[in-house]
């Protein structure tokens, strides 16, 4: 009897039902039964649905969203099925961005609907809603600003603070009549989440942060300032909000500065309550190649393009704390090759780096040293090329998507490799074609694989693959 039939899930379930593992055990153990299925031979990944679009589709956890967020797939059963669809909005009332929040797992909420999964998402007549990710119905609005045109969402700490950051002032008559003045780039509104509460909302303004300003982000509660310099410099979100906030405001409270009667309700929406009057310290500071940096590792490092001619298609690791270039910290693939390489720290929180070109992936470990731990090269670079790189939490496994191309037509194989080793363990084809001059998103969610790509005329479609059983082992 194989090692795979001794731990199947009924054992497992048995076992906890007279107190032998706990719930996280289990769930481990489970994973591990469904990485050893989805690796045997014998089972193969099959297309199971195809849906097009003429607007852009989105994925993530197990839901397919279309029409801006409007339309919403589960991709969990054997076949992808729809969960809901919100009412129609017009062009004005379009959802603009949207984010997927998941229960925090390690405290009680005050409601059960914010125990569930919820949608967050951003309108293009600055309302900011949340919907129940399961049935679509609506459980709270916030109300912005009948001034500042806001239109991007993104997490400051992942399922914990999120920020809406508005339209950049390029000083053209529609951004005037939004109420920017001359030396405004742009407005962030921060929220908490489960329960939805606001932090507040700060102006990023030039006569503070410098002249040469170009854009800011919130990540890991550190503001990341972009300037056109080639400079980024990194601020403390908490020391701003310990210094410069003016005024604790709550949702629904009554507040009566500025015209405000209702915080977060129309017409008057959120009063900036953070006013930066001068610049805060700097706890960071590198010049780089088109503003961009990655901080990570252990001990922390970034990773970086200087913005010099001679360092272009090269990445440096230095040490964080005193800026000295790690040992082998300059990463330089030297591609013979139109499609450019990347680097980024490994999502599984090891403190390795990936480093991906188009024949070959590097794995190496951070630290003051950067060793190679493992590579995989392509034996004829010039047919093969690597597309992207998913890393499967859950089980533990790196997809790398390889694209052949074959009389003028791309065909593409998902490789599996293990995330510690580097061994392929499995090559999944795609059925349909990869035409590498439009986009492709690939996502690998345990015994799903996800397929989105942009067609010609402008048009999107998405393919999903399910895990099959095939032939019955012995």
């Amino acid at each position: 009897m194989s090692q795979l039939r001794r731990r199947n899930t009924p054992v497992c379930l048995d076992l906890r039902s007279r107190g032998i593992f706990d719930a996280g055990t289990l769930s481990r153990q489970n994973l591990k039964i469904l990485r050893d299925i989805i690796l045997q031979d014998s089972k193969d990944f099959s297309k199971v649905w195809t849906k097009s679009s003429k607007s852009t589709i989105s994925y993530e956890s197990g839901r397919i969203y279309f029409e801006n967020y409007q339309c919403c797939y589960s991709s969990l059963p054997s076949e992808p099925h729809l969960l809901y669809e919100l009412r129609k909005r017009p062009k004005a009332e379009k959802i603009e961005d949207a984010l997927l929040c998941q229960c925090p797992l390690d405290k009680r909420l005050p409601t059960p609907s914010d125990e569930k999964p919820s949608l967050l998402a951003l309108t293009a007549n600055n309302w900011l809603y949340r919907f129940s990710a399961e049935t679509g119905q609506e459980l709270q609005r916030v109300y912005l600003s009948p001034h500042h045109k806001f239109r991007y969402l993104g997490w400051d700490v992942s399922q914990e603070t999120f920020y809406v950051k508005s339209i950049q002032n390029k000083m053209t008559s529609t951004v005037r009549q939004a109420g920017f003045n001359q030396n405004t780039l742009m407005y962030l509104a921060v929220f908490n989440i489960f329960p939805l509460k606001l932090v507040g909302i700060l102006e990023i303004n030039k006569s503070v942060f410098g002249s040469t300003v170009i854009d800011v982000v919130l990540s890991q509660g550190v503001l990341a300032v972009s300037h056109s310099s080639k400079t980024v410099r990194l601020y403390s979100f908490e020391d701003i909000l310990n210094k410069y906030m003016t005024k604790t405001l709550v949702l629904g409270e009554q507040c009566h500065s500025e015209g405000v009667t209702a915080v977060g309700e129309a017409p008057f929406g959120i009063p900036v309550n953070i006013h930066i009057n001068e610049c805060p310290p700097v706890l960071f500071e590198v010049s780089c190649f088109d503003n961009g940096v990655q901080i990570g590792g252990h001990p922390w490092h970034y990773i970086f393009t200087p913005p010099h001619k001679k360092h272009q298609g090269s990445f440096h690791i230095c040490s964080v704390k005193d800026n000295t270039l790690a040992k082998n910290g300059i990463q330089d693939m030297k591609c013979c090759s139109l499609e450019s390489d990347w680097i980024y720290f490994h999502p599984d929180d090891s403190g390795r780096i990936i480093h991906v070109g188009p024949s070959t992936i590097n794995v190496t470990s951070s630290g003051r040293i950067v060793k190679r731990r493992f590579h995989q090269l392509d034996d004829d670079p010039e047919q093969e090329t690597f597309r992207m790189v998913e890393y499967e939490d859950e089980l533990d496994l790196l997809a790398v998507v390889e694209v052949t191309h074959r009389e003028d037509e791309g065909h593409a194989h998902i490789r599996l490799h293990d995330n510690h080793t580097g061994a392929l363990l499995k090559s999944v084809p795609l059925v349909e074609s990869w035409d590498v001059t439009y986009s492709h998103e690939l996502f690998f969610d345990r015994d799903t694989i996800v397929h989105i790509e942009q067609t010609k005329n402008n048009n999107f479609c998405c393919h999903v693959y399910k895990i099959n059983c095939g032939k019955t082992d012995e």
